[in-house]
């Protein structure tokens, strides 16, 4: 028998919340996150809305002497480990069985801005002196690596807006394969400078005031900030230590389109869905939840309602579908790992999370998505997707505590 993976601690910084229970609170409640940009100047720019975490103040879990080398999004993503590793229970050296697999898709990017602020505006003659180690895309996962001890597999893995899903899985992987007992995986990112909301305003698929998925008047995506991390370990292992479990990741899909950097594709991520039932070894009735992609955008949401339907059938209708991303925004590289908090949130309550700002029915969009209105409903199992610019799909199967393979 494979090693079954479940999930023994969560931990988040985002714009619901500084940390993992109020993130689920407000997606719980219908609470949204998006409004004007308030942390950086806006001058300039024509989308001024994001879904950002003005108070974020990293001392409050990292040693101020080592905050000099962390770009923000390695901030973010220490904090959500520090939070994961408490509710998980886990404490000191974590060891050579222990590992970190951080999803990002952008890396530092203020850190990057910075650097050139002060090379081509204010003609400084150099950069700050850990410039390169706050940029890297590596560095959450390293830095978590040396505040827990962890010697186990620690990378780095960025694939756009598929990261964090990718993280999740891989590290789901690496576990059941027994490479590690325990990996702290999630995705963070924190792409809100000036640059960086320029580079997607030329791609023209920012909302100008908040993001609708599946709803009609959808104008496309808002940017956002954060961090998600979560406990993974071997069910055996956790069971032996005492630790508490809040769900398990069942199954584990990646597929890649190989067909266009921007445009998504209907049999992709159709492929991924249905390689992350077969690897759960569930039938699509058994599935009762999806968390979408959702970004919002007129194309992406038409096509990952086909998605649906081709992967369930008949059984689409019966689906409770949300679209989180029109609570905290869309964190790119995070957005996985926060959306597996709605996820486990929702097996655990009982309680659908709504897809807010819904304006009414799209007729290229024809699926229960909750609009609106949180829902309460008994769920069994759920999917949650991830399809990323450069058609790179991950879909993650998902069960609650108490889930039982078989009749």
């Amino acid at each position: 028998m494979r090693r079954r993976v479940v999930v023994t601690g969560l931990g988040a910084v985002t714009p619901l919340g500084p940390d993992a229970p109020s993130t689920w609170a407000a997606m719980r409640e219908g609470r949204s996150a998006i409004g004007p940009l308030r942390t950086i100047p806006t001058d300039g720019l024509r989308c001024a809305v994001a879904a950002e975490i003005p108070d974020f103040d990293p001392a409050a879990r990292i040693d101020v002497r080592r905050l000099g080398y962390m770009d923000r999004f390695t901030q973010f993503a220490v904090f959500a480990a520090t939070e994961a590793l408490d509710a998980a229970g886990l404490r000191g050296d974590l060891g050579a069985r222990a590992g970190v697999v951080i999803g990002a898709g952008t890396g530092g990017a203020v850190a990057t801005e910075e650097g050139y602020r002060r090379l081509f505006v204010e003609n400084a003659g150099r950069v700050h002196a850990a410039t390169i180690p706050r940029v890297m895309v590596s560095a959450p996962a390293a830095v978590i690596a040396m505040e827990t001890g962890a010697r186990g597999p620690v990378f780095a893995v960025s694939s756009a807006c598929a990261s964090a899903n990718h993280a999740i899985g891989t590290a789901m992987q690496l576990i059941r394969a027994g490479a590690a007992d325990v990996i702290l995986a999630g995705g963070t990112e924190a792409p809100l400078c000036f640059g960086g909301i320029k580079g997607w305003e030329a791609l023209r698929v920012l909302a100008p005031d908040t993001c609708r998925p599946f709803s009609r008047g959808r104008a496309g995506l808002v940017l956002a900030e954060g961090a998600a991390v979560a406990v993974l370990e071997d069910r055996d292992h956790a069971r032996a230590r005492g630790a508490p479990v809040l769900g398990e990741i069942l199954g584990f899909g990646m597929t890649a389109d190989a067909r266009d950097l921007l445009a998504p594709s209907v049999e992709g991520a159709l492929a991924a869905v249905r390689a992350a039932l077969a690897d759960a070894g569930l039938a699509p009735e058994d599935i009762d939840h999806v968390n979408a992609h959702g970004s919002g955008t007129v194309l992406n949401d038409a096509t990952e309602t086909k998605v649906i339907r081709a992967a369930f059938g008949r059984h689409a209708d019966r689906l409770s579908v949300s679209a989180t991303k029109a609570m905290h925004g869309h964190a790119l590289g995070a957005t996985g790992a926060i959306e597996l908090i709605a996820v486990l949130g929702a097996l655990r309550d009982g309680v659908v999370p709504p897809t807010v700002n819904h304006l009414g029915p799209d007729p290229d969009c024809g699926l229960d998505v909750t609009p609106n209105v949180p829902r309460r409903r008994a769920l069994r199992a759920a999917i949650s997707n991830a399809f990323a610019f450069g058609g790179l799909n991950a879909v993650l199967a998902i069960g609650p505590s108490s889930f039982s393979p078989g009749p």
